[in-house]
C-alpha cells in the first residue's frame, strides 16, 4: 500500500501531541485514529496499528516515571492481574468486532469523570499523604482494572480515564504515581492486542512505526514535565482532555 509522505509527516506531529496526552491524562487516540484513517486504513486495520505507537509510547512513559521514583514497582502485578484478564477478552472482541460497538461506555466514562472533577475533586486528585490502598482488598478499584483491560484491549481511545479512575479515585494515588501506573496498565494489555492483531494480520508496520516515533517523543517530553507539575495543574488538564475527548468521540 502507498503512503502520502505529507501525511505520514503529519501522523507523526499529531504522535507527538497524542504522545503527551496519553501520557497525563488519556484520549490521545482521538487524534491519531482519524489521521490513520485519513492514510486510507479502515477503522479495525487503523484500530491495530495504532497499538504499535501505543506500545512504544508506553515503554518510554514507564522508563521515565521509574527514573524518577514515581512508579510503585511493588503493585504492578497485583494491579496487572485484572488489567490482563480483561484485556484479553477486548482484545479478541476487538479483531472480531466492528469498534463502534463501546463508544457508548467511552462517553459515559468520560463525561462521568468530568462531573467528578468539578463537583468531587478530591476524588481523582487526592491530597497529599492520602494512604494508598492495595487493590486485593479494594473490588471496586479490582473491577473497574478489569473493565478497563477489556476496552483498553477493544479500542485504546479514552482508556486512559478509566484507568485513572481506579487508580487514583479508587486506590487513591496521586496523578503522577496514577498516571506511572496507567502506563504499565496500558502496555499490558496493548502488548497483549498487539499479538492478537498481528495474528489477524491488521497492524500496518510503516504508518505504526512513525506514529510511534511522535508518541514516543511526546511521552518523553510530558514525562519530565509531570514528575514537576502541581496536582491541580495535572487535574485540570486532565478535566480539559475529558471535555476534548468527548466531543471527539461524539464526531467520530
Amino acid at each position: 500500500m502507498e503512503y502520502d509522505i505529507t501525511l505520514l509527516f503529519i501522523l507523526a506531529a499529531v504522535g507527538v501531541i497524542a504522545g503527551g496526552i496519553n501520557t497525563i491524562a488519556g484520549g490521545g487516540s482521538n487524534l491519531t485514529l482519524p489521521v490513520l484513517m485519513t492514510l486510507g486504513l479502515p477503522a479495525d486495520i487503523a484500530n491495530a496499528t495504532n497499538r504499535v505507537a501505543v506500545a512504544l509510547q508506553c515503554v518510554v512513559g514507564v522508563r521515565g516515571f521509574n527514573q524518577h521514583k514515581m512508579l510503585d514497582v511493588s503493585a504492578i502485578l497485583p494491579i496487572l492481574v485484572p488489567n490482563l484478564l480483561g484485556g484479553v477478552i477486548g482484545s479478541i472482541a476487538a479483531a472480531t468486532m466492528p469498534a463502534v460497538a463501546l463508544k457508548p461506555i467511552l462517553l459515559i466514562t468520560i463525561l462521568t469523570m468530568s462531573v467528578i472533577i468539578l463537583v468531587r475533586p478530591g476524588f481523582i486528585a487526592p491530597p497529599h499523604g492520602t494512604p494508598v490502598k492495595d487493590v486485593r482488598e479494594n473490588r471496586g478499584a479490582w473491577w473497574t482494572l478489569f473493565i478497563a483491560g477489556i476496552y483498553g484491549g477493544f479500542v485504546q481511545a479514552g482508556v486512559g480515564f478509566i484507568l485513572l479512575g481506579a487508580l487514583a479515585g479508587g486506590l487513591r494515588y496521586d496523578l503522577v504515581r496514577a498516571n506511572a501506573l496507567k502506563m504499565v496498565c496500558s502496555l499490558s494489555f496493548t502488548l497483549v492486542a498487539l499479538v492478537i492483531f498481528i495474528y489477524f494480520d491488521q497492524v500496518r508496520w510503516i504508518p505504526g512505526l512513525i506514529l510511534a516515533v511522535g508518541t514516543m517523543f511526546g511521552a518523553w517530553i510530558t514525562v519530565r514535565f509531570a514528575v514537576h507539575a502541581k496536582q491541580s495543574t495535572i487535574k485540570w488538564f486532565l478535566f480539559v482532555m475529558t471535555l476534548c475527548s468527548c466531543l471527539a468521540a461524539w464526531l467520530f
